[in-house]
């Protein structure tokens, strides 16, 4: 379907279109100077401006340029902090570092010292065990034995005495490794705030790379104070020497327990050592004494022996005269009528009869008495036979089981 057109009419497009107003010369004349005034204005306000943008710009330019100038000397001084910082640190770290090897080392002597005691201690427990297989009157509480008690108590003393200290010693290697951590943590953050500082002073406008970061323009919540900064590595500096200081303490303590440990133990084991050379040699001489008693009871014994026999000789040769005597004296008594006569040979052979009577009473009494001598001699024979094993068994486990054993104690200093 097509569209019509409608056009206005001419009469309607005379009124529209009216003819431009026409002005008075003097406003034509006002307009042109208003224009020349607001021209002339304009243009001096625009070669104001510009001059305004040229000291601005020279002024920026120059205040950017010094701004940089004293950053870049700040820097330069927050780099020279920073490394006066991490020298200290650095120095510290290997004080640190130095101490704790000496510490190490230090304690592998105590290890050492500890361990060396274990087998003096055995050879005490064993001497004390074998010393109980005396026996008789030997089993006595004599010097050896307090010596060798007071030996081990000694022994474990120190033995005491050095776990502690290395007990001490480990806790101080290990507070000496936490402030080795606290220096290399606080070094490598020097050392990254050096490198990006480093890098961030040697930046310049046309460096490649460079871009806005215009949220980077503020103060972060966790930054600290410089004083703050500063604070945090002198206290670790001095935190470390403090430890550094009682760990070098430490080591002249044990340098001394180690002395004074290695003295007492060796002066204990010549002191036990001495009261078994002195208690041997007074073993051997009672040994030798019951010894030398036992060889005159066994002589005496021999000659009991033989004056036994010469009793028992001397008494049966009384047996003949009594048998004669009395067999006389019977054959008298068949003597006829006033022939039995008491006379002299009567009496002399009754006499004769009591004298070897009291004669062999008198001689077996003896030999009696003898008898019970040599029982009391050979009871003393067995004594002395019996005390002699006692000490040559006490001599044994003093001098070749205990003594055998000692002569492997070993006190060093360590």
């Amino acid at each position: 379907m097509s569209q019509s057109i409608n056009f206005p009419a001419v009469g309607n497009m005379a009124k529209l279109i009216k003819a431009p107003p026409k002005f008075a010369h003097p406003e034509w004349t006002y307009s042109n100077h208003a224009n020349y005034n607001s021209a002339e204005k304009q243009r001096a306000s625009s070669e104001r401006l510009r001059a305004e943008s040229d000291r601005l710009i020279e002024e920026a330019d120059e205040m950017a340029k010094r701004t940089q100038r004293d950053v870049n000397k700040k820097f330069e001084q927050r780099i020279d902090d920073v490394n006066f910082w991490k020298s200290e640190l650095d120095r510290k770290l290997k004080e640190v570092k130095d101490e704790i090897e000496m510490l190490l080392t230090y304690k592998t002597r105590l290890e050492n010292a500890l361990e060396a005691c274990r087998e003096p201690l055995d050879i005490v427990n064993r001497c004390l065990q074998m010393r109980e297989n005396r026996a008789g009157i030997d089993l006595v509480h004599d010097d050896v034995e307090k010596n060798l008690l007071k030996e081990r108590e000694v022994i474990e003393g120190v033995m005491a005495l050095l776990q502690r200290t290395l007990d001490q010693t480990t806790e101080q290697i290990r507070i000496m490794r936490s402030k080795r951590y606290s220096l290399e943590k606080d070094l490598n953050d020097k050392f990254s705030a050096l490198t990006i500082d480093e890098d961030c002073r040697d930046c310049r406008d046309d460096n490649p790379g460079l871009s806005f970061k215009p949220l980077a323009a503020k103060i972060e919540a966790n930054s600290v104070t410089p004083v703050d900064w500063e604070n945090y590595s002198n206290e670790n500096i001095l935190k470390a020497e403090q430890d550094r200081k009682n760990a070098v303490d430490l080591r002249a303590v044990i340098d001394s327990i180690l002395d004074t440990t290695e003295q007492d133990m060796q002066k204990q084991v010549d002191d036990t050592n001495m009261a078994f050379n002195k208690r041997i040699r007074e073993t051997k001489d009672t040994k030798n004494k019951l010894e030398g008693h036992l060889g005159k009871v066994h002589g005496e014994i021999q000659d009991m022996e033989k004056n036994l026999q010469r009793l028992e000789g001397a008494i049966e040769s009384k047996m003949g005269p009594m048998k004669l005597s009395q067999t006389r004296l019977d054959a008298r008594t068949q003597r006829p009528n006033v022939e039995l006569c008491r006379d002299p040979v009567q009496y002399r052979l009754i006499g004769e009869v009591a004298e070897i009577e009291m004669n062999v009473d008198k001689l077996q009494s003896l030999h009696a008495q003898a008898d019970a001598d040599l029982k009391g001699l050979i009871r003393n024979q067995l004594n002395l036979e019996e005390d002699i094993d006692v000490k040559s068994k006490t001599l044994y486990i003093d001098e070749k089981e205990c003594m055998g054993l000692r002569k492997s104690i070993n006190i060093k200093r360590y």
